[in-house]
C-alpha cells in the first residue's frame, strides 16, 4: 500500500511521527525531539515566544493549498512575528490535529513544507518538538521561540512622534491571490475547487505571483533583523492587513501615524486592506538609518490613528476572523 492509500488512522503515533521527523533536517538543540520536551540554548537568556493556528476553513483551504504549500505557510507566519521582535528564530513547536483519514503522504509533504520554510527564511532554525492527535478539523498549532542577541526586542509601541514609516516586503500581493482563488477556483456554488497544473500556468504573471505570495507567503526575516540592528524604533508583522496593524501600532504607541497612499503602489486600497503579506511594519527615527520604503510618518496623537492623506481611514480594515469567516467549507 503506497503512502496516497495509507491513513493515519491505520498507523501508530510513533509510526507518524517517525514519517515526519525523517523528513526535517537533524536537530542541532542541546535536547531535540524525542524527549518530553525540547532543551534550546538562548544565547543571551532572554526567550521571544509566540504562538499561531491555522483552522482549516477559515485559514487555508485543502483544495487550494498542498500539504507542502501548508507546511511552509505554518512556518512563515510564526517565523514574521518572532522577527517582528527583532529576535533570531531558534526553534518550532508543531502540533498538528488530523481527522483520521487523512493520508500519509500529507504529513510527509507537509514534513518537507516545514522544512523548506526554516532553510529559506530562517536557516538554523528547525521543528524542536510538537504533537500529533485526532481531530475532525485539520488544525495546525506552531509555537514560534526566538533570541535577541544582546538586543533590547522592538515593540509595537516605541513609536514617536516625527518618526518615519517604512514599509519591508511587499504590499497587496497576497491579498491579489486570495482575490484569485475566490475568483478562479469556486465552483458555482462557491465552493473551491482543485487547483489544476494546467490553470496554475495560465494565470498571468501578476495573479500567479499573488497566488504564491498568499499559499507560500515569503516574510523578509533577514530584513527584519537587519531593521532591528539599525534602530527600529517600533515593528510589527503585517498580517492582517496594513490599514489594521497601522492602527494598532499607533494605539499602541499613542500616536497617529499618516500615509501617503501614493507609496502604496497601483492598487492602495489592496494594499491597505488586504491581509497576509508578511512584511514588515516599522518606524525609524529621522536619525536612524531606515530600510524598506517610506510610506509615512508618525504625528503626535489625534483623534484618528490612522490617516490616509491626511483624512481618516474608513475603508477595509484588514482580516478578522470573527467578522469576516463565513463559515464556508473547501
Amino acid at each position: 500500500m503506497t503512502d496516497a492509500e495509507t491513513t493515519v488512522g491505520e498507523l501508530s503515533e510513533g509510526q507518524i511521527l517517525r514519517g515526519i521527523l525523517d523528513r526535517l533536517p537533524p536537530s542541532d538543540a542541546l535536547v531535540g525531539p524525542g524527549d518530553d520536551a525540547a532543551v534550546i540554548a538562548v544565547p543571551d537568556g532572554r526567550v521571544v515566544a509566540t504562538t499561531d493556528t491555522l483552522v482549516h476553513g477559515p485559514d487555508f483551504r485543502l483544495a487550494w493549498s498542498s500539504p507542502f504549500d501548508l507546511g511552509f505557510k505554518s512556518a512563515a507566519v510564526n517565523l514574521a512575528d518572532v522577527a517582528a521582535m527583532g529576535a533570531r528564530p531558534l526553534a518550532l513547536l508543531v502540533a498538528l490535529a488530523m481527522p483520521d483519514d487523512t493520508p500519509v503522504s500529507f504529513v510527509r509533504g507537509f514534513a518537507d513544507g516545514l522544512a523548506a520554510a526554516c532553510a529559506e527564511l530562517a536557516p538554523g532554525c528547525a521543528v524542536e518538538g510538537g504533537d500529533l492527535t485526532v481531530s475532525d478539523t485539520l488544525t495546525v498549532a506552531v509555537t514560534a521561540l526566538g533570541g535577541l542577541e544582546g538586543r533590547a526586542p522592538v515593540l509595537r509601541s516605541g513609536a514617536r512622534e516625527g518618526d518615519g514609516v517604512y514599509v519591508i516586503g511587499e504590499l497587496g500581493e497576497a491579498a491579489r491571490g486570495l482575490e484569485v482563488l475566490f475568483e478562479r477556483f469556486t465552483d458555482a456554488a462557491g465552493r473551491p475547487v482543485v487547483i489544476g497544473d494546467d490553470a496554475r500556468r495560465a494565470l498571468g504573471v501578476s495573479d500567479a505571483r499573488g497566488l504564491s505570495r498568499q499559499l507560500t507567503p515569503r516574510p523578509p526575516i533577514a530584513e527584519a533583523l537587519r531593521a532591528a540592528a539599525s534602530g527600529a524604533s517600533a515593528m510589527m508583522d503585517i498580517s492582517d492587513g496594513l490599514a489594521l496593524d497601522a492602527t494598532r501600532m499607533a494605539d499602541a504607541s499613542e500616536v497617529t501615524i499618516a500615509l501617503d497612499s501614493a507609496t502604496l503602489g497601483d492598487e492602495p486600497a489592496r494594499a491597505l486592506g488586504g491581509g497576509e503579506d508578511h512584511g514588515f511594519l516599522v518606524a525609524f527615527a529621522p536619525d536612524a538609518e531606515p530600510l524598506g520604503r517610506r510610506i509615512g510618518t508618525v504625528r503626535a496623537r489625534a483623534e484618528a490613528a490612522l490617516l490616509v492623506d491626511g483624512v481618516p481611514w474608513s475603508g477595509r480594515a484588514g482580516w478578522d476572523p470573527y467578522r469576516d469567516w463565513d463559515a464556508g467549507r473547501g
